[in-house]
C-alpha cells in the first residue's frame, strides 16, 4: 500500500503554548509529514526544532511573510493583508492528506479534489467573530485613529471583506475537527458547519516526570533556556503564598482585568508568567504586588503551580489547558464562566467559575475562593478524558 504524503499547516510558529504542545504530538502521529506555516521565528519558537527534521534538514516551508521586515511580520496589524495570499499560495498537489490547524489563515489553503483537508478549528478567527474590540487594543497608542469616522469607516468596510473571505476559507476543508465544545458551538454558530470534538492532548507520562524533578527544579535548569534565573529565584524565595498567571499577554486574554483587580487586593500577591505584546503596558499598570516572569520551562511553571494559591483564568478559552496543568500540580483555577474553561474547571470542587468578566466579579471570586479547601488529588479521570493516548486514537480514527 502507498504510504500517504502528509502535510500539516499552522498560521505561523512565534511562541509557546498548549496548541504548540498539540503540534509536538502531531509530529509524532505523522513524523514523515511536511510543515507549512506563514512564517517561523526560530527565537521564540524554539520547539520547531523538533519537527519534520530529515537529515538534519527542517522540512517547514514559509510564505513570502517570512521574507518581510520585521516590524511588519512581528506585527499582527500590519501584517494582516498578505496572510490570505499567503496561505492561497501555498502549492499542496502533491499530498494525499493536509491537516490544518488554525485559530484564523491556516484552513484557507487551497486542495486538489483527490486531496483530504481535515482542519483542526482551534476557534473562528477571533477578531473576526465576537472578539474585534480585544484587538483594538494593540493600536492603542494611536488612539485617535481608532476614534476618527475615517478609520472606523475603513476598518468596517476591511472587516466585512475578510469576513467573506473568512466564510468562504471555512469551506474548504473536507472535515472540521473542534478542540472543545465551546469552539464546536462557534463553528456552527459563525461558519453554519458541525464539526466533531477532540480534546487536545494532555500528556499525563510526561508530567508525572516533571512533578517528580520539581524539587530539584533549582538544579536542573538549563543555561540556553534565556530565562532570568535571578529573577525565578526571587519569586520562590520571596513569595510565600500568591496567585498565579500563566498566559499570552495579549488583549483577549484580560490580564488587565486581573491586574486591576490586584491592584485593590493589594494585601494579595501575584506572579505573571508569559510574553506578548501587551508586555509594556501591562508592566506600568500593576502595583508593587505584582511580579512578572517573562519564561519558564514546565521544570519551572511545576514550581510555580505547586505553590501557588490559585491559578486565575479571566479570559474566553478556546479549551483552556493551562487549568489542566494547574490542576495536575494541586492548583485550583478561579476563571470566567465562558469558553473552554467550563469543560476543565469543576465548580467547588477544583476551582471557582466567576460570572462577569469584571473587577468587581473577580474580587468576589477570589472571596469566595478563599472560604474554602479544596482537593485535586482524586482527580485522575479528569486528566484521562484529556490524555494523549485518547487524542492519538481518536485522531487516528477520524483522519
Amino acid at each position: 500500500m502507498k504510504k500517504r504524503k502528509i502535510a500539516i499547516v499552522y498560521d505561523w510558529m512565534d511562541s509557546w503554548g498548549g496548541v504548540e504542545r498539540m503540534l509536538l504530538v502531531l509530529g509524532e502521529i505523522y513524523p514523515s509529514a511536511d510543515w507549512y506555516s506563514s512564517y517561523v521565528d526560530f527565537d521564540k519558537a524554539e520547539w520547531v526544532s523538533k519537527l519534520a527534521i530529515t537529515n538534519d534538514q527542517l522540512r517547514i516551508r514559509t510564505s513570502f511573510i517570512q521574507k518581510l521586515p520585521n516590524f511588519i511580520r512581528k506585527n499582527r496589524i500590519l501584517s494582516l493583508p498578505f496572510y490570505p495570499v499567503a496561505f492561497e499560495t501555498f502549492n499542496l498537489s502533491g499530498y494525499d492528506l493536509v491537516i490544518s490547524v488554525t485559530s484564523s489563515f491556516a484552513k484557507s489553503v487551497i486542495t486538489h479534489p483527490g486531496t483530504k483537508h481535515v482542519c483542526i478549528l482551534l476557534t473562528p478567527t477571533r477578531w473576526l467573530w465576537g472578539q474585534e474590540a480585544n484587538y483594538e487594543l494593540r493600536i492603542t497608542n494611536f488612539q485617535f485613529l481608532i476614534n476618527s469616522k475615517i478609520f472606523r469607516s475603513i476598518k468596517t468596510f476591511f472587516i466585512n471583506q475578510l469576513k467573506r473571505w473568512d466564510l468562504v476559507a471555512s469551506n474548504r476543508p473536507d472535515r472540521i475537527i473542534s478542540i472543545s465544545k465551546t469552539s464546536a458551538d462557534r463553528c456552527l454558530k459563525y461558519y453554519g458547519r458541525n464539526s466533531e470534538i477532540i480534546y487536545p492532548p494532555f500528556d499525563i507520562d510526561y508530567w508525572e516526570v516533571i512533578k517528580s524533578q520539581y524539587s530539584k527544579m533549582l538544579k536542573q535548569v538549563r543555561h540556553d533556556n534565556k530565562i532570568n534565573k535571578k529573577n525565578i529565584e526571587n519569586v520562590w524565595n520571596d513569595i510565600d503564598e500568591y496567585y498565579l498567571v500563566v498566559s499570552r499577554l495579549e488583549p483577549y486574554k484580560k490580564i488587565d482585568l486581573i491586574i486591576e483587580a490586584f491592584n485593590s487586593l493589594t494585601n494579595k500577591k501575584l506572579v505573571i508568567v508569559g510574553a506578548g505584546t501587551m508586555k509594556k503596558k501591562l508592566k506600568k499598570l500593576a502595583g508593587r504586588n505584582i511580579t512578572f516572569i517573562e519564561n519558564a520551562t514546565d521544570i519551572d511553571l511545576s514550581k510555580l503551580y505547586s505553590n501557588a494559591k490559585a491559578l486565575i483564568m479571566p479570559q474566553i478559552e478556546d479549551f483552556g489547558y493551562v487549568a489542566l496543568e494547574a490542576q495536575f500540580f494541586g492548583c485550583p483555577v478561579i476563571s470566567y464562566n465562558r469558553g473552554g474553561a467550563t469543560e476543565t474547571v469543576i465548580p467547588g470542587k477544583t476551582g471557582v467559575l466567576f460570572k462577569e468578566q469584571t473587577v468587581d466579579s473577580l474580587i468576589n471570586a477570589v472571596a469566595e475562593f478563599e472560604c474554602y479547601k479544596y482537593n485535586l488529588e482524586d482527580n485522575i479521570k479528569l486528566f484521562e478524558k484529556f490524555s494523549k493516548i485518547n487524542f492519538v486514537k481518536n485522531i487516528k480514527k477520524i483522519i
